[in-house]
């Protein structure tokens, strides 16, 4: 059952939290507007960024299973107490945090700000994880720029608590079970 359990978990993990690290990554890039004057090449694209934040969104769904089979196999595998564990735990809570409460809802207003996301979000105003305080349209485009690069950062970090978590799993320093 360990060993089921196991695979399904690391299956979770590479299915539902790859896709979102990808796509959150390239999410930036896609809804940067091109700086004013600008006449030369870029990636702004809004409906290759609306996609990207439907993967976001969809495998976040389906990520829950990852923590929900990691409690699973942990539980049998008798180490829920364990230090390496637990510290996963608490870095995949905040990664989970980080991706619902300033990630996805930064993807979504910067889209609305475009006018491109009112049915992301089934609205089109209000207030925004970018704080602006007012609906579509109401950032400039250099204020958007700025929107999109906090983000790339925050992505970042959402990427490397991922990262961080992998290595405990694999290294589990100070496991007894063997690595």
């Amino acid at each position: 059952m360990t060993k089921l359990l196991l695979s399904l978990h690391v299956l979770a993990s590479i299915l539902a939290v790859g896709p979102i690290t990808v796509a959150a990554s390239m999410f930036p890039r896609y809804a940067k507007p091109p700086a004013p004057g600008d006449d030369g090449p870029h990636d702004h694209d809004l409906r290759t960024a609306a996609f990207l934040h439907k993967i976001c969104r969809g495998y976040a769904v389906v990520g829950i299973a990852v923590p929900v089979l990691g409690l699973a196999t942990g539980a049998q595998m008798g180490v829920l107490g364990d230090a390496w564990l637990v510290a996963s735990i608490v870095l995949t809570t905040i990664a989970a945090a980080l991706l619902m409460s300033m990630v996805l809802p930064g993807q979504r207003e910067l889209l609305e700000e475009e006018g491109e996301g009112e049915h992301l979000s089934g609205t089109g105003a209000g207030e925004g994880a970018l704080g602006t305080g007012a609906g579509s349209g109401a950032l400039t485009v250099a204020a958007r720029r700025s929107a999109a690069a906090r983000l790339a950062m925050t992505t970042g970090i959402f990427n490397l608590l991922w990262a961080t978590v992998v290595v405990l799993m694999i290294v589990r320093p100070g496991s007894t079970t063997g690595a």
